[in-house]
C-alpha cells in the first residue's frame, strides 16, 4: 500500500470521526429533549451531559473566535499529503463532505453555533442532569 493510500485513508478515518462528532452533538440534544419529556432516565447522566455541552461550548467557542475545527485541518493536511484534492478522494469522504461543509458567510456559523449552544444549555436547564425524575 502507497503512502498517499495511507494518508487518504486516515483522512478518510478523520472524517468519520468528525461526521460522528457532529451526530453526537445533533442527535444528543434530540435524545436528551425526547428523553426528558419521556422520563429516560440515561439522559441524565452525567458522563453523557457534560461531554455534550461541552462538545457543543468547543465548537461555539470556535466559532466566534473564528477558529477552524482541527479535525477539519488534519483532514486537510492529511489529504495534501496523498496528493489528493481536498475532498475529492473516496465515495464516503465525498458524501460526508457534502453533508458536513457548506459554502456560507461565517456569521451565519456563529449564529446557528450560539443558537444551538443555548438550545443544549435550556435542555440542561429543563432536564438537568443527575436523577432521574421517576
Amino acid at each position: 500500500m502507497s503512502q498517499d493510500a495511507i494518508f487518504r485513508i486516515i483522512a478518510d478515518l478523520l472524517l468519520v470521526l468528525h461526521a460522528a462528532f457532529v451526530a453526537f452533538v445533533v442527535l444528543g440534544l434530540v435524545l436528551v429533549v425526547c428523553g426528558g419529556f419521556r422520563g429516560w432516565a440515561w439522559i441524565r447522566n452525567p458522563w453523557f451531559r457534560f461531554g455534550h455541552v461541552a462538545a457543543i461550548g468547543v465548537v461555539t467557542v470556535q466559532a466566534w473566535l473564528g477558529r477552524i475545527c482541527p479535525l477539519t485541518i488534519w483532514e486537510m493536511s492529511l489529504r495534501e499529503r496523498a496528493a489528493d484534492t481536498t475532498y475529492g478522494g473516496t465515495f464516503m469522504a465525498h458524501w460526508l463532505h457534502e453533508l458536513l461543509y457548506y459554502d456560507m458567510p461565517p456569521w451565519v456559523f456563529v449564529a446557528a453555533y450560539t443558537l444551538f449552544g443555548l438550545a443544549v444549555l435550556g435542555a440542561w436547564i429543563k432536564f438537568p442532569p443527575g436523577a432521574s425524575e421517576r
